[in-house]
């Protein structure tokens, strides 16, 4: 039996799905606007507010002045749903790499044979990390309309929480597709 100088499909899917949605969620994390507040009483009619986990920032859209580190006077920050993506959304990320460096060990590279095992370990791990950026965004569109916000305004979906929907999706599924890598252990 000669070694096959094919790389598997299922690692191939996993091993593009996943960088992109590190990148996603990466950039879903860093990003301040999981949250736009707009209509904001006694401000201009054009000043938006975008709400992050980390930051807040305020954005006249005419001029497109844009002003971040604005001082949280509602206890925005102090939300159990953005202190869970506050803990929980950079956890993924490291375990998202760790669970790429792994699944690089596992794929072929420098071998005849990918370690099918080893990539399906990988393929979990990945599973994992998109479970844990998912669980973050789910929590906080679910309380969305609940964070504090200043009466009278208008809330919207910011870009950053689809980013973070978006990564942990492809990360969910570019595990799933490594995990398959377990039925090549079964035949073996």
């Amino acid at each position: 039996h000669l070694p096959s100088m094919r790389t598997p499909t299922e690692m191939i899917v996993g091993l593009v799905l996943c960088p992109c949605g590190l990148l996603l969620t990466l950039t879903g994390t860093l990003a301040p606007s999981w949250r736009q507040v707009s209509l904001v009483p006694n401000q201009p009619m054009d000043v938006v507010w975008e709400q992050g986990i980390w930051d807040i920032c305020r954005e006249r859209q005419s001029t497109h002045d844009r002003l971040c580190g604005q001082a949280d006077e509602l206890g925005y920050f102090e939300q159990v749903a953005v202190r869970v993506a506050q803990g929980l959304m950079p956890s993924s990320l490291v375990v998202t790499l760790v669970g790429l460096v792994v699944a690089a060990l596992g794929v072929r590279c420098w071998q005849p044979e990918p370690r099918h095992l080893v990539a399906g370990v990988a393929g979990l791990v990945l599973l994992l990390s998109g479970l844990m950026s998912l669980v973050p965004s789910s929590w906080y569109t679910q309380e969305l309309w609940t964070l504090p916000a200043p009466s009278g305004s208008t809330l919207t979906v910011g870009y950053s929480l689809v980013l973070s929907y978006l990564g942990s999706c492809l990360e969910i599924l570019g595990g799933l597709a490594l995990a398959l890598s377990f039925h090549h252990c079964c035949k073996e």
